[in-house]
């Protein structure tokens, strides 16, 4: 898997070098698929509402040889659908509690998908990869047109990428999450990066010098009736084509509109301990990857870093172990211009950080400094807001989110976010700064001890949250009413 939420995450968090961890990790790695694949009712955890108003129940349980990867509804009928990373959509049935299989790869021809999305007259969108010699991969995406006539949905082909080299670690995280704009124009696409923050990833020599490249580490806009729109691996070309939305973005593997229109995304950081981000997104911003990272600094883009001295860096994840972290004369130069920063977190949760001078953990929101934006290694992603407004004036118009990497609450023990249990429902209450184009937002925790949470949709007051973990169950989370 390629996204903050997949396979090739949960290896960069856990590959060790020595031969012990590599037979831990190898131990670990059949643990998880033997948990995916054939786990039994009860191994799931059961999820924690932190207040009596905030009711959590289980829909279904959705474990099978595919994992469960995006939750969405049409809009037309709040119907809604799971899909799974092979292709398979589900159509759920909330009042039975029961699914149904509606279509599969024989349909819309890719088998393996990342991304899913339904616009306003009902065409479903699907954002898949295919894997191509010389370890090169392309982005797919197609839409699933309902015939006024006959009620059948046509399947076609949106747009193709052009092949792009993968970086064959765990960083590749390819083209993953889609939004529909409002009017249904549009569709927004991730295309997440193929490095930890901007390093050389050559595939031993087979593109010597090759960071990002053009089709990496961006989000794009395509027109929805497009046909066939062909995506050049090239920057300049991508933007002379009205194609490139935004650049300078790791893997916003989740985006969603506010009830006002704004776009906001989810934003995975890298193995450093550097903050997560949520950033507000628009046409033509640059949101500082790999130069800004977290509201920081990339400390491999000045010529006197040595990695030695740097106390961000944990010997317990991937990117440290394999040296990607280097002095580096070679890094590409910061490009002129300003760089968007992500939307700082006031707390009182998620918002915890390792100062880079003592190396200690401290709670930004406790110190009054404000912090950009999640918990290190907390992995943000299953945003939704209250369009209808209809919850209570607390949550009215309010934002919601995921956190997937299971964290230590109260220390370092874990691959993930430290003091930080993470795997939560967040509340975001999100405010604009004054007359500036800038927001702030408080994280509030509501929900605990999901598993592997990977996604949410939002139909009137409840939140369906999908896990990825355990049992890959689907909970009904129901929030208080005006």
């Amino acid at each position: 898997m390629n996204n903050p939420k997949s396979f090739n995450q949960f290896k960069r968090r856990y590959i060790g070098n020595s031969a012990v961890k590599a037979l831990l990790f190898t131990i670990t790695l059949l643990f998880t698929i033997v948990l995916l694949n054939h786990s039994t009712t009860g191994v799931s955890i059961v999820p924690q509402s932190l207040r009596p108003d905030i009711k959590v129940r289980n829909i279904i349980n959705t474990l099978s040889v595919s994992p469960s990867v995006r939750i969405v509804k049409d809009p037309r009928n709040n119907t809604l659908y799971y899909l799974k990373r092979n292709g398979e959509i589900y159509q759920v049935n909330l009042a039975s509690s029961t699914r149904t299989l509606v279509y599969n790869s024989s349909n819309h021809n890719i088998s393996e998908t990342q991304g899913m999305a339904i616009g306003p007259n009902g065409t479903i969108y699907l954002v898949g990869n295919a894997d191509l010699v010389n370890n090169q991969t392309q982005a797919i995406i197609v839409k699933g047109v309902i015939n006024s006539s006959t009620r059948q949905r046509i399947w076609s082909i949106l747009a193709k990428s052009e092949a792009y080299p993968k970086s064959k670690t765990a960083y590749d995280h390819r083209f993953n999450g889609v939004v529909v704009s409002l009017d249904g124009k549009f569709i927004y696409v991730n295309s997440g990066s193929r490095t930890d923050h901007g390093e050389v990833q050559s595939v031993n020599g087979l593109y010597p010098n090759t960071r990002e490249v053009g089709l990496t580490a961006c989000i794009l806009r395509l027109p929805s009736n497009g046909n066939n729109l062909f995506l050049a691996n090239n920057r300049a070309t991508l933007k002379t084509a009205g194609y490139i939305f935004a650049e300078g973005t790791r893997n916003t593997f989740d985006m969603a509109f506010a009830p006002n229109g704004d776009l906001f995304g989810t934003e995975n950081g890298p193995d450093r301990d550097m903050s997560e981000e949520l950033n507000w997104l628009r046409l033509g911003g640059n949101y500082g990857f790999p130069w800004r990272i977290g509201g920081t600094d990339n400390p491999q883009q000045f010529p006197n870093y040595n990695p030695a001295t740097d106390r961000l860096l944990s010997p317990q994840f991937n990117a440290i172990q394999r040296g990607y972290y280097r002095n580096d004369p070679t890094f590409p130069i910061r490009p002129t211009g300003n760089l968007i920063e992500p939307i700082p977190n006031l707390g009182p949760d998620a918002d915890n950080y390792r100062d880079p001078v003592d190396g200690k953990i401290k709670d930004a929101s406790v110190l009054g400094q404000p912090f950009s934006t999640f918990t290190t290694h907390r992995s943000p992603l299953g945003l939704v807001f209250d369009t209808q407004g209809v919850m209570s004036p607390e949550f009215n118009r309010d934002g919601f989110m995921l956190s997937w990497t299971a964290g230590d609450p109260t220390g370092e023990t874990l691959i993930g976010p430290f003091k930080d249990a993470s795997q939560d429902l967040l509340h975001l209450k999100l405010t604009k700064v004054g007359n500036t184009k800038k927001y702030k937002l408080n994280a509030t925790r509501l929900v605990t001890g999901f598993s592997n949470p990977i996604d949410a949709e939002i139909i009137s007051n409840k939140i369906y949250v999908l896990e990825y973990g355990g049992n890959q169950g689907i909970w009904e989370v129901s929030m208080p009413t005006k």
